[in-house]
């Protein structure tokens, strides 16, 4: 039997998806402020993996065999820092190079910075962007877990943003990302450490070639960088780090950044990493699970961010057994590259890619019937148009959708498996019609069992 077009169309769009992708510059806003989309103006679904300390733990070899993985498994973006945050300005590299040969004068130590420029190129050679960090926030403040040493001032940020922006100027796959787990604190100069750091980088770029710069914060309500930074000029795009407990729900601070005027793309860059201690508590709490990471991502892009973060609790650390341990990871980074999300985050952004993108916007009124904000709950999602409708089930449980937004009078069912990406048709819901409210049961139920169901107008 031959495949309808839908599916053949569908097989050849993920296969030119998984090819090497050019990176022709860096990645820009959409006109419409809701997504990003690649220098040449198609649409680019954020799907990045959290390396904080790629650059200060991993030699060339390592750095080459981690990028190809995540490659592999179809990442576009990474999240490393340059200043890191495990001792990152008095332990060396892997090379043995400290950042700086006189921290006094603010003596940069080139040896370091061509190993950071070496990583760059090796993440373009891959159509990887980088999502660059110039700086943990430790630098700025210690606090209970950083390290230090506080080094940044409002001068001394500018300063170094402008160095730092000035050697990467010309790069095509960078977006800047400020703050390094810290929230500016009430009656400090934090924030304005932090606009003069943005200052300096912008003040070395060439204004006919925009860049994206962002802020990593801590986990805070209502929402994250657009408590402080909604408004400043700097900001690309809000960030947010939504935590490392399951009960948090995620979704409802990307609807806060959503609503925000002026409109800007938000994305969750710190969400709970797999295998993580919940709450930073292993021995009562036990680790995260894979449905658990799963659910924040669905939730989240359906509410509208513009893509998501992945993380693993070893991989962010890359520890290995000559390292000491942070928060008891459970196995060496290099043993974690294939945990089950890390495999399951392009089926993601298959699904979102595989339909009119820049179009898209949350819809919860496409559920029938209310809901607790609680691990079961139904999210949803369609295009402007209403040509079809995503809808994304955490536990397989049974609801009632309501299809009357949708345009066109004959609709088509599918299930999409967040596991494993496959496809197949509802059998029941062959010919779904317009204007009837209908109870939608998963193929299965029970935690791990979370499904997509893809309803698209026929006419």
């Amino acid at each position: 039997m031959r495949k309808p077009l839908l599916s053949t169309l569908l097989a050849l769009f993920l296969f030119l998806e998984a090819m090497p992708q050019e990176i022709s510059g860096p990645i820009q806003v959409h006109p419409e402020n809701r997504f990003l989309m690649t220098a040449d103006g198609k649409p680019f679904f954020w799907t990045a993996d959290t390396a904080w300390e790629l650059f200060h733990r991993l030699d060339e070899k390592q750095a080459t065999a981690y990028l190809d993985k995540r490659k592999e498994q179809g990442f576009n973006v990474v999240q490393a820092v340059v200043l890191a945050e495990l001792d990152g300005i008095h332990t060396p590299n892997a090379n043995g190079d400290l950042p700086f040969s006189g921290l006094e004068q603010w003596e940069y130590n080139e040896a370091y910075f061509r190993h950071v420029d070496l990583i760059l190129d090796l993440a373009e050679e891959r159509g990887i962007h980088m999502a660059l960090l110039p700086t943990w926030g430790d630098k700025l403040f210690k606090n209970k877990w950083g390290i230090g040493p506080e080094i940044f001032t409002p001068v001394t940020a500018y300063a170094y943003g402008k160095w730092i922006g000035s050697r990467y100027r010309d790069r095509k796959n960078l977006v800047w990302v400020l703050g390094g787990d810290r929230n500016p604190r009430s009656g400090s100069e934090d924030a304005e450490v932090w606009s003069q750091m943005a200052k300096g980088i912008l003040d070395t770029q060439n204004p006919e070639k925009p860049i994206l710069i962002t802020f990593h914060p801590q986990p805070t309500s209502p929402g994250g960088s657009s408590n402080w930074f909604h408004q400043a000029d700097w900001l690309s795009f809000n960030m947010h780090q939504t935590g490392h407990c399951p009960e948090e729900p995620s979704f409802e601070k990307i609807t806060h950044d959503y609503q925000l005027n002026p409109t800007k793309p938000t994305i969750d860059g710190e969400p709970l990493y797999e295998e993580h201690p919940y709450c930073f508590n292993a021995k009562e709490e036990g680790y995260s699970e894979a449905a658990d990471i799963r659910r924040i991502m669905y939730w989240n892009v359906f509410a509208g961010a513009a893509g998501q973060t992945y993380g693993c609790h070893a991989v962010w650390q890359m520890y290995d057994l000559d390292k000491t341990p942070v928060n008891g990871p459970l196995k060496p980074w290099h043993k974690s590259l294939d945990l089950e999300v890390a495999n399951q985050m392009k089926h993601l952004k298959n699904l979102m890619l595989s339909r009119p993108y820049f179009e898209r916007i949350p819809d919860q009124g496409l559920i029938a019937e209310g809901q607790k904000n609680d691990r079961s709950l139904v999210s949803a999602t369609r295009d402007k148009a209403g040509t079809y409708a995503l809808f994304y089930f955490p536990d397989g449980k049974a609801i009632a959708i309501d299809p009357t937004s949708l345009k066109g009078q004959v609709f088509q069912a599918t299930w999409l498996d967040p596991r494993t990406g496959v496809t197949f048709p509802d059998n029941k819901l062959t010919s779904v019609p317009k204007g009837k409210r209908l109870s939608i049961t998963p193929p299965s139920s029970g935690r791990g069992n979370d499904w997509v169901l893809i309803v698209d107008a026929m006419d």
